[in-house]
């Protein structure tokens, strides 16, 4: 359908304007599809040349998320309809574009606001991690849930994930661990938190607002209005931050087989961690590790080279088995008992991991990437 991403242009006071876009898409809790990712690239490049644009807003629709994630079981499908060893031009094309997209507002040259509230998973924080102001409420929940079907914290996570406090990104990638508005504040995730009831009066207070033709100058607008808008007497408490020491602890080991065993054993009667041990126990073992291994690749990546380097894995996902068998049981069957291709972490070979981070493309062929930021 045509309005799977709803655009609107909002007069300011000075006779400038600010661009809204809208994950139209409630009931799969606007889930990133190849549709929203074709309507949105060239409308965002589009406003980015408006120079009448001073501002961008991209929300989801509804109360319950700004973006559940990727559509991954339309790439299941594909999956299923190609075979593991026939080319599979959606799957080639959902992931370059979402990467082109989620790369575009890394670099957005105008103040790029995203309205994080309710579910924010997966493709949602591709879409979110990169903007220039980024809003959480009291209903935000965050995860990067690949473990449980066998992808991988895709969408740009390697630059966000080596940026965390600590070895909080590690943990958060091998659990698939739900996090607050809190959590996002302390790991760089957000930048503002702001009750939604006052969603309103951001919009208010940036139609109101004087602008004007210096980019730097709006960036700092934006955060003005936002900052009047914030209360931090409301927020929660942030579990990540709660649980930094013994998170820390537990990934201070040199293989990951000593640290999956540090979470996975770790007594404890807290129910957060609890569940975090629990999605690593029972997580795909080759998600695991290209979660360890994509980390320690990226630690050094330009931001071009992140995307690059997601691209081949997320590809090699699609080729091997146990991304589809992730996404059958969770998804498709919903029987939630993935027959995974290895029992457990300390089984899965070297040459299986590396095998995730070889180029899929033949001899003589680029990556399809190649020319990202050029």
């Amino acid at each position: 359908m045509s309005d799977a991403v709803l655009f609107e242009v909002l007069p300011t006071a000075d006779r400038k304007n600010i661009g809204i876009a809208t994950l139209n898409s409630e009931r799969t809790l606007n889930s990133l599809s190849v549709e929203m990712v074709g309507l949105l690239r060239p409308q965002l490049e589009a406003w980015q040349l408006d120079t009448s644009i001073v501002c961008v807003i991209l929300q989801g629709a509804g109360e319950k998320a700004f973006c559940a994630g990727g559509d991954v079981r339309r790439v299941y499908d594909s999956i299923i309809e190609c075979g593991a060893d026939t080319p599979n031009p959606y799957a080639a094309e959902f992931f370059e574009n979402e990467y082109r997209l989620d790369y575009l507002i890394h670099q957005y040259q105008k103040p790029f606001i995203v309205w994080g509230h309710g579910f924010v998973m997966g493709g949602g924080i591709g879409l979110m991690s990169g903007a220039s102001h980024r809003v959480v409420t009291e209903k935000s929940r965050l995860a990067m849930p690949e473990m449980a079907i066998g992808l991988f914290p895709d969408v740009g996570s390697t630059w966000f994930l080596t940026r965390t406090p600590g070895r909080t990104g590690l943990f958060l990638g091998l659990t698939g661990a739900h996090f607050n508005a809190a959590d996002a504040l302390f790991i760089g995730l957000a930048d503002r938190y702001i009750a939604h009831e006052r969603k309103e009066d951001v919009i208010a207070g940036l139609v109101a607002a004087a602008w004007t033709d210096c980019t730097k100058t709006n960036v700092g607008v934006v955060s003005a209005v936002l900052r009047e808008a914030e209360n931090l007497n409301e927020l929660p408490a942030s579990t990540v931050r709660q649980h930094y020491d013994i998170i820390n602890q537990l990934t201070d080991a040199d293989t990951l087989v000593e640290i999956a065993h540090n979470i996975v054993s770790f007594e404890t009667e807290d129910s957060w961690m609890q569940r975090a041990a629990a999605g690593l126990n029972n997580g795909c073992p080759t998600t695991a590790y290209i979660v360890y291994e994509q980390l320690r690749r990226g630690n050094k990546l330009s931001l071009e080279a992140v995307f690059q380097m997601e691209l081949v894995v997320a590809l090699q996902c699609s080729k091997h088995p146990d991304f589809p068998e992730g996404v059958r049981a969770l998804l498709v069957d919903k029987d939630g008992a993935p027959q995974w291709q290895h029992a457990s972490i300390a089984e899965v070979p070297f040459d299986w991991v590396e095998a995730h981070f070889t180029a899929p493309w033949g001899k003589g062929e680029s990556n399809p990437l190649d020319d990202i930021g050029d």
